[in-house]
């Protein structure tokens, strides 16, 4: 009941904002290419919708990809980082000088190296992802209480199985924590990266070359329309990962039990 609540207040909000949005343009008698109204950017969206739903499809692909292969890779070095105090002590801060590069000025290069099309867009959005899952995950695994390491020891248990029945599932919220936080700034990664890989073809590519393409058209309403595109595909990754951190931890974490007793 309170789902169905909370859902119904932010239609209302959300009609509300479709209302003074559209009353300002009529208002001030503002031109589509200048400042579309909602009912513009809806005919644009019927009107391209084959283009839009090809754009947002390669855009989610290179994000989910690249989201994927982070996590992958972000875990794997998590896992090395706490089995080896002086690894970590020798390469994490390569990590956080990772997340401190600005991808902006990585992608030419990228670009020049391997050249335009998915691959390279899915390799920026990489980027862009890794450093948080390596920080959350790596202050997952090392933030055990002493103690139940020491209770695993007791017991002859081996470095292995103090990683994947203890040290693991301590993890999983911190790595969720950094799924989370990466699932937003993948489709940011994306779409940097068609901004400026573009498209190995001409007049195909994902949501930032169609920002890109429309802007240079002055297609204002489809311009709206493709950002529409892109938040509702930053939301559908966010929501995506929370539903599967609810499912992996609402039966013991807390952090996951606290939104069922709200």
């Amino acid at each position: 009941m309170k789902t169905l609540r909370t859902i119904a207040q932010a239609l209302i909000i959300l009609a509300g904002i479709l209302l003074v949005w559209q009353g300002i343009v009529w208002l001030f008698n503002l031109k589509p290419y200048i400042f579309p109204a909602p009912l513009d950017v809806l005919k644009a969206i019927e009107a391209r919708y084959p283009e839009l739903l090809a754009s947002l499809s390669l855009s989610a692909a290179a994000a989910a990809a690249g989201l994927f292969t982070a996590l992958i890779a972000g875990v794997g070095i998590a896992l090395i980082f706490a089995q080896s105090p002086w690894v970590r002590k020798m390469f994490y801060p390569y990590t956080i000088l990772l997340q401190t590069v600005p991808i902006i000025a990585v992608a030419p290069l990228i670009i020049m190296w391997i050249g335009p099309g998915l691959f390279a867009v899915t390799l920026i959005t990489f980027i862009i992802c890794l450093a948080p899952i390596i920080a959350n995950t790596t202050l997952g695994l090392i933030s055990i209480d002493r103690n139940l390491v020491d209770l695993f020891l007791m017991h002859n248990a081996s470095r292995g199985q103090i990683l994947f029945k203890l040290r693991m599932p301590h993890a999983l919220p911190s790595i969720f924590t950094g799924i989370r936080i990466s699932s937003g700034i993948a489709v940011i990664g994306a779409l940097t990266g068609e901004l400026f890989a573009g498209s190995s073809r001409v007049g195909q590519g994902g949501i930032g070359y169609a920002i890109q393409y429309a802007s240079a058209q002055t297609e204002t309403p489809y311009l709206f329309a493709l950002v529409l595109a892109a938040s509702a595909l930053g939301f559908a990754f966010f929501f995506i990962v929370m539903g599967l951190e609810w499912y992996f931890l609402h039966e013991w974490h807390e952090s996951a039990r606290s939104t069922d007793v709200e």
